[in-house]
Formats: structure tokens, C-alpha cells, sequence
């Protein structure tokens, strides 16, 4: 059963805006524009998740419970790129370093597509 509330609609206009911003040319401002639409992306997918798993009767709390989770519901395969996605994303909210940014942003590319599959199935 899929989630039918506004958070996937949200989340799927979140990964598009990542993906916009990924297609530009690269300079701090664009940097930092992606960053941040990354963490909007991985917090949307964290919370339909949850949303997802309390349709399921599961209960998460905290951004790797739910990845767990959705494991268990078939909505990720277990991924290290998840767990490293959830890395960057307490990065960049937490921990603001220009070396940081840089080597998260170089891997943002990878992820939009991680984040796009998620959204397929939360919609189907």
C-alpha cells in the first residue's frame, strides 16, 4: 500500500529540485543551493518512511531506525550508500567545513537516483 499524503508529492519536488541545481555549473552558490536541497531530499525521505511504516504498523523514530525499517519493507536494499547519504546529511546540517561541502556535493549526483526509487515505490 503506498502513502498517498502531500509529504511524497513534497519529497518527489525535492528531488527535481536537486536534480536542477545539479545541472548547473558548479561555484559556492550552487554548492551550497544543492546541499541544502540535498538535506530537504533526505529528511522528506525519512519522514515518508516513517509515514510509510506506521501504514505497515511499524513505529521509527530517528532517521536510521526508518532506513532499517525500510529495509524490512523492501522500499531500500540494504545500501551502505544509505547509511553514507544519512552521514553527509548530519554533515552538512551539523558540521559546516568547505572541505566538507565540497566532497558531499561531489557525491550528490549518486544519490538522486537512490532518492527518485524511493519516491517510485512510496507512490506505486
Amino acid at each position: 500500500m503506498s502513502i498517498r499524503v502531500p509529504i511524497v508529492e513534497d519529497f518527489r519536488r525535492t528531488i527535481l529540485r536537486l536534480e536542477e541545481v545539479l545541472r548547473l555549473e558548479k561555484n559556492d552558490i550552487v554548492r551550497d543551493s544543492a546541499i541544502k536541497r540535498f538535506e530537504l531530499c533526505f529528511d522528506l525521505a525519512w519522514k515518508c518512511i516513517q509515514a510509510q511504516a506506521r501504514q505497515e504498523g511499524l513505529e521509527c523514530h530517528s532517521p536510521r531506525s526508518c532506513l532499517k525499517i525500510a529495509v524490512q519493507l523492501g522500499l531500500l536494499a540494504h545500501d551502505d550508500t544509505w547509511l553514507k547519504m544519512l552521514e553527509d546529511r548530519n554533515l552538512a546540517v551539523h558540521t559546516y567545513k568547505e572541505k566538507y561541502a565540497d566532497e558531499i556535493y561531489g557525491r550528490l549526483s549518486s544519490y538522486t537516483s537512490l532518492l527518485a526509487d524511493l519516491a517510485k515505490k512510496l507512490s506505486a
